[in-house]
């Protein structure tokens, strides 16, 4: 009652962070969803990739146990060696597998011409090691599947590489596979490939001072058919894959299967594959600006808050309607009592001026009808008034209107003969019931002995506004000036209204008569209190509009 439309308001706002709340705890259950999902998405790509790496790995350990225990690796052995694997490369990314034996720069000239025994194609060394070098050299000797571009791989040095060099020394140190960085195949016709190697070395000898290296066997891998092998064997794709050679960087991506928009959440997997660590990170963009779930509760509980507002705003404005109704109701009754003490008061009023007026009638008839026709006249008069305020709904009458309505009938009979002349002045209703009565009786008097009981004889009636500094009500000056009329006596008998005017009427309205009988016609003057509204009439406007407000 105190804050109806703060009330509302606030049930809403309430209900609308408990909607937020509850849609910021589903989206966290959903980001943390996603996130589990992500991570086990990258759990899964990197179990492939270990998968692949490692049956590899395990094909190069088995071509070093075998080739180790022979003094030379001829191309037959190592083809059987081959097909005794049925390697399947396109589920891998892998090249093949190669043999690459490790010489003396000087030793080149004899390794060449073992090597060409058999294998008139045999491209030269690449690239050709410098005349009177030392040092060692790695050419690729053997490599299969045999295919056209794996042919290309034939002859190069793999020491003229520094990334697969340092992987063969680590492989050479650690007696156990070594993964390189990031490389590029020689097979690749764009020559930008991203790619990686796994070396495995080839010890001759016994374990102690004759052990010497006799070379690799090796695997290259494509990057990303290393990688597109992993995630079919997921079956994802809503996920964005990128791949980095140990720290996450842009020089050392090795692949990505990108997301159009900004990625919104990244896990991180490691992955290591020869003893090398390799970087898995998954991307997701979830175009979605708020999950299902949260949309249906979000679209319920602002629902919810609209309907509930919506419900408090007409219950509170029903019960400050309510209120307004019985402040409304209170007022009427008090505005009932008021006009029950008003008409009490206005009935005495006129029942104590009609009485004075009976008394006063009887004593100065002369017979019964005498007595009938003046207080018929009379009560007419005290009528006409009445009917005029009941009009003005018993409130302010202007002046002019109650002398027309007590001079109606003689204005019909005598036209012209009367005349009116005065502002706009407003009457109380029992001051203007007082003095339509005096009206009355000064035109009765004209109408038998005064001006317009003879031809020519003319009524002014003229009134204006007067104020006294003393007193804070005005009133209007109203003069009755007879003229052309038969000449009145000096001396005359006080009649019944001469005694009504300066008794009955003087004592109503508080204010001094002066009624003269001079020879040339009757002059009278009134003084008729002009009040405020406010003294006498009931504010029933102001009333209503004060209950009424909101």
């Amino acid at each position: 009652m105190l804050f109806p439309r703060a009330i509302p308001l606030a049930i809403f706002l309430a209900l609308a962070a408990i909607t937020a709340l509850s849609v910021f705890a589903i989206e966290s259950n959903a980001r943390a969803s996603e996130r589990a999902q992500m991570r086990e998405y990258a759990q899964g790509v990197a179990a492939a990739l270990d998968r692949s790496g490692g049956e590899y790995i395990s094909y190069l350990r088995a071509g070093a146990a075998l080739f180790s225990s022979m003094g030379e690796v001829s191309p037959e052995t190592f083809d059987s060696f081959v097909r005794a694997l049925r390697l399947d490369t396109e589920l891998s990314g892998a090249e093949g597998i190669g043999w690459v034996p490790v010489i003396e720069a000087r030793d080149l000239p004899a390794f060449l011409v073992r090597t060409r025994i058999g294998q008139p194609a045999y491209p030269a060394i690449t690239p050709q090691p410098a005349a009177g070098s030392t040092g060692r050299i790695a050419p690729v000797a053997m490599f299969a599947p045999v295919t056209a571009l794996n042919r290309r791989a034939l002859g190069y040095d793999m020491y003229s590489d520094p990334a697969r060099a340092a992987a063969m020394a680590e492989a050479e140190l650690t007696l156990r596979p070594a993964a390189s960085g990031r490389i590029t195949l020689l097979r690749e016709t764009s020559g930008t490939a991203p790619a990686f190697a796994i070396y495995m070395p080839v010890f001759r000898g016994d374990d102690g001072r004759d052990r010497r290296l006799a070379g690799f066997v090796y695997t290259p891998f494509r990057a990303r058919e290393f990688l597109d092998s992993a995630i079919d064997r997921n079956r994802q794709g809503r996920f964005g894959v990128r791949l980095y050679d140990g720290e996450i960087a842009r020089d050392h991506l090795l692949v990505a299967h990108a997301i159009d928009d900004p990625a919104r959440e990244r896990v991180q997997q490691a992955v290591t594959i020869a003893d090398r660590q390799l970087m898995l990170v998954i991307e997701h963009a979830d175009h979605r600006v708020l999950s299902s779930l949260s949309m249906v509760t979000l679209i319920f509980g602002l629902a919810l808050a609209s309907l509930l507002m919506l419900l408090a705003r007409l219950l509170t404005q029903q019960a400050f309607e309510d209120q307004a109704r019985l402040a409304f109701f209170e007022e009427q009754h008090s505005i009932r009592n008021s006009l029950t003490r008003e008409l009490n008061h206005r009935v005495k009023n006129t029942l104590a001026n009609v009485l004075s007026i009976l008394a006063l009638t009887r004593r100065r008839a002369s017979g019964l009808d005498d007595f009938a026709d003046s207080l018929e006249g009379r009560i007419r008069a005290l009528s006409a008034t009445h009917d005029l305020l009941t009009v003005t709904d018993w409130g302010i009458t202007p002046i002019r209107a109650v002398i027309e309505a007590e001079l109606k009938h003689f204005r019909e009979m005598f036209g012209d003969s009367i005349l009116l002349d005065g502002p706009a002045l407003e009457l109380a209703p029992n001051d203007a019931l007082s003095f339509g009565l005096a009206v009355h009786e000064l035109a009765t008097n004209a109408a038998k002995y005064g001006a317009l009981s003879v031809p020519g004889g003319r009524v002014t009636i003229r009134w204006q506004r007067g104020e006294d500094p003393a007193s804070d009500t005005p009133w209007a000056e109203v003069e009755w000036q007879e003229s052309g009329g038969p000449a009145v006596a000096p001396q005359r008998r006080c009649g019944f209204g001469t005694e009504l005017i300066e008794k009955v009427v003087a004592h109503e309205l508080r204010q001094p008569v002066t009624l003269e009988f001079a020879p040339a016609g009757v002059r009278c003057v009134l003084r008729v209190p002009v009040r405020r509204p406010a003294d006498f009439r009931m504010r029933e406007k102001e009333v209503d509009r004060r209950v009424r407000k909101p």
